[in-house]
């Protein structure tokens, strides 16, 4: 999935926007504002423009076959249904088969996902199989704890709730022990 991002068509739909909600987008503060928003579409949503298997480094595993986690990975991403923002953590283990991956990788592929229009049930799972597709691992689990500002900004106006998600492909699913020592470790 690519996306050719159109700033020009951006900045004209930003400038109505403007107009729309009934303030004067000839205002000396809002003038460069449509290509300030386009501008910022551009980090927001470069994960359109980017997969996986094109960020992702794996090596000879050298026969390891424990359990490898990453933990408290930052993402923001973009809520489908209002296009506010949503950010948290998420924590990523997976048991290798024969290959391991270059640890900067997971939080790569989180950003691939995250920097999309989202929701944060299909962004753990995006993560997750695309994990264990490109690693053939035996497991992966994946959790994300996130705030919504949907929920905060608007709509309930809830300031400290969290979402958490997880995704439990192979041995995490199938063996409860495998998923109680990713969930241990990871601090849940």
């Amino acid at each position: 999935m690519t996306l050719a991002m159109d700033k020009s068509s951006i900045e004209q739909a930003v400038q109505e926007l403007i107009r729309a909600i009934g303030e004067d987008s000839g205002r000396e503060g809002l003038l460069k504002t449509p290509r300030r928003v386009a501008e910022s579409y551009e980090a927001l949503f470069s994960g359109y423009s980017k997969k996986p298997e094109d960020v992702l480094t794996v090596f000879d595993g050298e026969n390891y076959d424990q359990m490898i986690v990453a933990k408290n990975i930052e993402f923001y991403s973009t809520c489908e249904h209002h296009m506010l923002s949503f950010f948290g953590k998420a924590h990523i283990g997976y048991i290798p088969n024969t290959k391991i991956i270059g640890l900067s990788k997971l939080p790569r592929v989180v950003e691939i996902f995250s920097r999309r229009l989202q929701n944060q049930e299909r962004l753990t799972s995006q993560i997750a199989n695309a994990l264990e597709k490109l690693l053939d691992a035996k497991g992966v689990g994946v959790v994300l704890e996130a705030q919504h500002l949907c929920m905060m900004a608007r709509g309930v106006e809830k300031q400290s709730s969290t979402v958490t998600t997880s995704a439990q492909l192979g041995l995490f699913k199938k063996n409860d022990k495998t998923r109680s020592e990713f969930l241990q470790l990871i601090g849940k």
